[in-house]
């Protein structure tokens, strides 16, 4: 107990959660700077980037659910002190990531434009003109992105997190000024946005690669790995990923189907909805930022078997969260008056951001520590099929049938549905909060 504690001391679990927050922080406000910079294209070209990205989050979520699969065996292999296994696993997750994002850039670059009439109907010409331009080099950086998610899982399973915000500092200045180039200098339309992401997402994926091939690491690839496949090890990073990715896929769906619904509520209600989803982003960084280091540190406790460790961190990283959320959550919610003035909305907007903002911050304070930063904890003990089941039903019966009861039925409107999203928190907090006391993860194994 003395020594894994002595492990993630307090500096040491600082050192984790700072730069993961910090590096989270940067991506949404590059994400803003960008909407900005597409907005002087026109119209056309913003609804076309904005609807691809919508398409592409599937994928980033695909490939971040297959990372956090290898981030769990990584980090158990390390807790057992074994650096070759957990380097070849480091090593597979590289090779399977790239095989696998390849496999999904043939698939999108050969039926892209059907694809995108399946998925957004019969929109104007010039805007399926914009979805099929930034499609199709998006689907050129997806190998890039799933390979940097691999080195990104390496990392931070060794607790190395200021690197991968580093690297995400460079690469987003690199993707900021690339669309001022492209759009102002070079008026490059959609073209000039998206040709930045790819070379920032190439520039990531090529420095984290070479970075994990460095021997003075503790854990890093090594050529024979990745190359020789491994079908037990591979079985056991899917055997996270898998569950996780369908979990993924089941919500991002919903939130598609959500967006569908918010659509019928009237101008300002969908408005109301747009900045206060902006404001919720922001307010769910500190929750986010603490699933990887759940990941690192339960994972690398039950790597080496010592159970007592994992029950006290879980416990300590539940308050940690619980306060960093609540202090967070209360900053935002204090600025929203200040986030409002910048938009020129009606009065009726407002008082609606308002509300939503209110409801999505108390319960994302309270609830969402449970039902997020927790369920990366048991799914790094191996408890991953509790937690799908738990994920699947509680998005489709709670988030979805409620929205559409609440909203819909009862004509709660965009109100309703932010009641159905913290209810499904609430009931997920709740069994996720049941099953760590139970000790039932205590009896799986990864490795």
């Amino acid at each position: 107990m003395d020594s894994t504690v002595n492990l993630f001391s307090g500096k040491g679990l600082r050192d984790m959660i700072v730069p993961l927050f910090l590096e989270q922080l940067l991506v949404m406000f590059v994400g803003l700077a960008d909407t900005l910079v597409v907005s002087y294209v026109g119209e056309a070209a913003v609804s076309g980037v904005s609807l691809v990205n919508q398409f592409n989050t599937i994928f980033i979520y695909l490939f971040t659910a297959l990372a956090s699969g290898g981030a769990v065996v990584i980090s158990q292999y390390i807790g057992r002190k074994d650096r070759d296994s957990a380097g070849e696993s480091g090593s597979q997750l590289l090779f399977f990531s790239a095989f696998f994002s390849l496999v999904i850039a043939a698939a999108v670059l050969l039926g892209k434009e059907g694809i995108l009439r399946l998925m957004f109907g019969k929109v104007e010409n010039s805007v399926m003109d914009a979805c099929v331009t930034y499609l199709r080099i998006s689907a050129y950086s997806y190998p890039a992105l799933a390979i940097y998610n691999a080195g990104a899982a390496l990392f931070r399973s060794i607790g190395k997190t200021n690197v991968t915000m580093y690297l995400s500092v460079a690469s987003n200045m690199i993707n900021i000024v690339g669309n001022i180039i492209g759009v102002f200098v070079l008026h490059a339309g959609v073209a000039g946005v998206a040709y930045p992401s790819l070379i920032a997402r190439g520039f990531s994926a090529v420095v984290i690669t070479v970075l994990c091939f460095q021997k003075k690491r503790p854990v890093v690839y090594s050529a024979k790995w990745i190359f020789r496949w491994n079908g037990d090890l591979m079985k056991k990073i899917l055997g996270i990923a898998v569950p996780n990715g369908l979990e993924n896929g089941v919500f991002q769906l919903v939130k598609v189907a959500l967006s569908s619904m918010v659509a019928l509520f009237g101008t300002y209600q969908i408005a109301a909805n747009g900045v206060a989803q902006s404001i919720w982003s922001l307010a769910a960084l500190a929750g986010v930022s603490m699933g990887p280091v759940f990941i690192t540190v339960i994972g690398q406790c039950m790597g080496r078997g010592d159970v007592e460790s994992a029950d006290y961190y879980f416990k300590k990283l539940t308050k940690i969260t619980l306060f960093l959320s609540s202090a967070w959550n209360l900053l935002v919610f204090l600025l929203t008056p200040l986030f409002m003035w910048l938009y020129a909305l009606e009065p009726e907007t407002k008082q609606l951001i308002f509300w939503l903002v209110l409801i999505h911050n108390v319960f994302n304070a309270v609830a969402f520590p449970f039902s997020g930063a927790l369920s990366h904890g048991l799914r790094a003990a191996g408890d991953v099929k509790f937690t799908m089941y738990v994920s699947v039903l509680s998005t489709i019966v709670v988030r979805l049938l409620l929205s559409y009861l609440l909203g819909m039925v009862l004509q709660m409107g965009v109100i309703g549905v932010a009641i159905a999203m913290v209810l499904d928190w609430v009931i997920r907090g709740i069994l996720f909060l049941w099953r760590q006391r139970s000790g039932k993860w205590k009896s799986f194994r990864v490795i």
